[in-house]
């Protein structure tokens, strides 16, 4: 037995060697030369070409290796043409590289150009004297040079190009300029419809009216090219009304006066069809009727497009959820008379699948185990299409890659696919600068460096471990602020978020009479539970330290306020904050449905000028809700209030709340109609807070134009004296009226409250509340 696995081994030993040379290529013939030849002018050195080849003198010549060379100089874009073969040379091949070099460009004229200059044309240049000609750059920039033109109303300008190029290669690009007239959209205008609103098919249209946004929004604008898609978005209009055959036949462009125009768009409606008979064919795995019972559009109802996609997309959810992801749904619509279609949707339910294994793909910089923590499914759940949709959906919303699939793949066992996870990583590191103005803490300028992709650990590069870095510090004119803050989203792998802070805060606008400045840090734990609830806690510790005071106060001493300079000095004070969040808003900056509801509470240990322990409690929330026409109604309120523990007095007989734990309402973020925490208790005029308040806000909003909308508001609330105390006898009140713009700038909020119910120092006039936020 042993000598025959010996032999085995010495034939092995002696014959594989030959085999796996065998098996390799043989090497191609010797390179004894390069020789580089011309078709026209010589417009790229014989130097350069040489530099972009792989195949060098005295290698083996391929003929992949020739491909690649091919390749490398296209790739260069000196070069319109290559060609690269081998001749026999003695013992091995000369390599001939033949080469047609682009032209290169000498000269640039702009002609016929009068209203925009030319040199402000040649700023839309995608090149340069002295760049390759390249007819891809040059279209580009005759296209730039066209948008210019719309911009400023020019919808009828013609740019056409011309290209001169001479024996030696050298070229002369020409754009001649035909502007055509300068025309302003002043007025849209439809004819034939009778079922549908006006206001209605302009809102689709991408064309717009002139208005005061149009230095933002380029509204007024006439292009010819977007008058095709306005047809085709009227036309749609129609359709999800019901009305099919709907057509638009005609646009007519009517001049007004001066450089101004009319649309007129001719519509012929046709019939508005409703669904007669609604059935489903090939039904195993439930009943016809469970499935009807998902769909909007039923017997009777309008036929429209997007009901037609929201009942897809019904029917192919259900079978998604139920592991049956290979589920084929055809729907056939029939006339049935005059104004009737009947739908039948034709079902090939295909097989139940379930998750083999999870790949994950393409993550060249964020971790495994970041992306695995945020998948709804796991490898033998159900391949349920939804909830996998639901981990794209959470991977998009990490903000961490700039594209994210899910593709299910075939394997070898029946029943089984394999869901694999394909990102592109995107740049999750930031820094920002720019300024902010509001009525309460004035001009600020602000810089800020963010890395939401952190990785504590993960030297040289920290970038991977999904956490987050925030270094932030800003300056103005009443505040300045440091803070560097750090946030793990999921403490030990579970989905506990640990948040820490270092901050530091100095502000001269809490006060005309004082001055505050706060530093210290704070680490907070956050859970959720489920989508929409959260609870925390956090504890912190800071230094507070309140100066110039000022010396005007009255000093009232036996049933009014302490005495002011008893709250100067420095303290130090300990916190433990606890709460509990409910929120469904669907969107935190133009929200227009779901309710925000808030359970706070913190207890304060707080030595220093004053020794004394305190807490608070708060309730606050909101809700949004969505009107016709596009009005969305906002109602939101508080109820807050702190005391001492221990119910300590101070020494005028005062509850020794500090100040800087006392309650304040006024100003742009509750009473508008009042200067900022000028609504409460005061002597002469001077506010000195109070230990209860309650607040709300009714408000209205409405469209204007596009990314304006108005606002109306009722604002009404009190501050008390002492803790516990909701008694609302002493409560201002006022009305009032804003402005929302959403500009690219960033968005501006400027409102105009009204006192109406106001004490005898508050109530002179009304107030304007101006805030406004951007970045560049």
């Amino acid at each position: 037995m042993r000598s025959r696995l010996l032999l085995v081994a010495v034939l092995a030993a002696f014959f594989l060697p030959a085999a796996t040379a065998q098996m390799q290529p043989p090497a191609g013939p010797t390179v004894r030369s390069i020789v580089v030849q011309y078709s026209g002018p010589e417009t790229i050195s014989r130097e350069r070409v040489m530099a972009n080849l792989k195949t060098k003198v005295g290698s083996p010549y391929s003929e992949r290796a020739a491909e690649d060379d091919v390749k490398a100089l296209f790739a260069t874009g000196d070069v319109s043409n290559v060609r690269i073969f081998a001749e026999p040379q003695g013992d091995g091949v000369r390599v001939v590289v033949l080469v047609q070099g682009r032209a290169v460009v000498t000269e640039i004229l702009v002609e016929g150009a009068v209203e925009v200059p030319p040199n402000r044309l040649r700023k839309e240049l995608t090149f340069k004297v002295g760049d390759s000609l390249n007819e891809e750059q040059v279209e580009l920039s005759r296209q730039a040079m066209v948008e210019l033109y719309q911009d400023r109303n020019y919808s009828g300008v013609n740019i056409t190009t011309k290209i001169d190029t001479n024996g030696r290669g050298d070229s002369r690009v020409i754009f001649n300029v035909d502007e055509g007239l300068k025309q302003v959209v002043r007025r849209i205008e439809f004819v034939g419809n009778d079922s549908v609103l006006a206001k209605d098919l302009r809102k689709a249209m991408k064309t717009k009216t002139k208005n005061l946004l149009s230095v933002f929004n380029k509204s007024g604008r006439l292009v010819p090219a977007q008058l095709q898609e306005d047809r085709d978005a009227i036309r749609l209009v129609y359709q999800n009304k019901g009305f099919a055959d709907v057509q638009v036949t005609n646009v007519e462009v009517v001049p007004l006066d001066g450089n101004s125009v009319e649309l007129i768009f001719t519509i012929k409606e046709g019939v508005q069809y409703s669904i007669n008979r609604l059935s489903l064919d090939g039904v195993n795995i439930t009943t016809p009727d469970d499935l009807k019972g998902r769909l909007k559009m039923v017997e009777g109802s309008l036929y429209t497009p997007d009901g037609l996609s929201a009942d897809l997309k019904a029917l192919q959810e259900f079978y998604g959820t139920q592991g049956y992801i290979d589920a084929a749904i055809m729907p056939e619509i029939s006339p049935a008379g005059t104004g009737l279609v009947n739908v039948t949707y034709r079902i090939d339910e295909g097989s139940q699948s379930y998750i083999n294994l999870v790949n994950i793909q393409g993550n060249t910089k964020t971790k495994d185990y970041v992306i695995r923590r945020e998948l709804a499914v796991v490898p033998g759940d159900v391949y349920d299409s939804v909830l996998v949709d639901t981990s794209r959906q959470r991977l998009e919303n990490l903000n961490y890659f700039s594209q994210v699939q899910t593709v299910p793949s075939d394997t070898m066992i029946p029943g089984r696919k394999d869901l694999n996870v394909i990102v592109e990583e995107k740049r999750t590191g930031s820094f920002n600068f720019g300024v902010g103005f509001s009525t309460i803490d004035n001009l600020v300028g602000f810089a800020e460096l963010q890395q939401s992709n952190f990785d504590l650990f993960g030297w040289p590069s920290f970038v991977g471990g999904g956490q987050r870095l925030r270094i932030r510090g800003q300056y103005g004119i009443e505040r300045a602020d440091a803070t560097i803050s750090f946030t793990e989203p999921w403490l030990f792998g579970y989905q506990l978020s640990l948040g820490t802070e270092l901050f530091y805060r100095n502000a001269t606008f809490l006060s005309p009479y004082y001055d505050q400045s706060n530093y210290g840090g704070a680490i907070q734990l956050r859970k959720p539970f489920g989508e929409f609830i959260a609870a925390n806690v956090e504890y912190k510790l800071e230094g507070i330290d309140v100066y110039d005071i000022s010396t005007t106060i009255p000093q009232i001493n036996g049933g009014g306020p302490y005495n002011w300079p008893s709250q100067g000095g420095f303290y130090t004070r300990n916190a433990l904050t606890g709460g509990i969040t409910f929120d469904n808003r669907d969107n935190l900056f133009l929200t227009r449905k779901g309710t925000f509801v808030n359970l706070n509470a913190f207890v304060a240990g707080i030595t220093g000028q004053q020794e004394v322990n305190d807490y608070g409690l708060s309730l606050e929330g909101s809700q949004h809700v969505p009107l016709p026409w596009d009005l969305i109604f906002m109602a939101k309120g508080q109820l807050a209030t702190v005391d001492t523990l221990g119910g300590g007095n101070g020494a005028n007989g005062f509850n020794d709340v500090p100040i800087f734990d006392r309650l304040w309402l006024g100003g742009a973020n509750n009473l508008r109609g009042f200067q900022f925490r000028e609504v409460g208790p005061n002597v002469d005029g001077v506010y000195y807070g109070g230990n209860s308040l309650g607040y709300g806000t009714l408000e209205l909003t409405f469209p204007i134009i596009t990314r304006v909308r108005g606002a109306m508001f009722l604002d009404a609330g009190f501050v008390n004296v002492d803790s516990w105390d909701f008694n609302t006898a002493d409560y201002n009140a006022n009305y009032g009226f804003g402005v929302r713009l959403d500009l690219p700038i960033g968005p501006i909020r400027i409102d105009y409250g009204i006192p109406i119910v106001n004490d005898q120092y508050n109530g002179s006039s009304g107030q304007i509340q101006f805030n406004i936020g951007y970045q560049f």
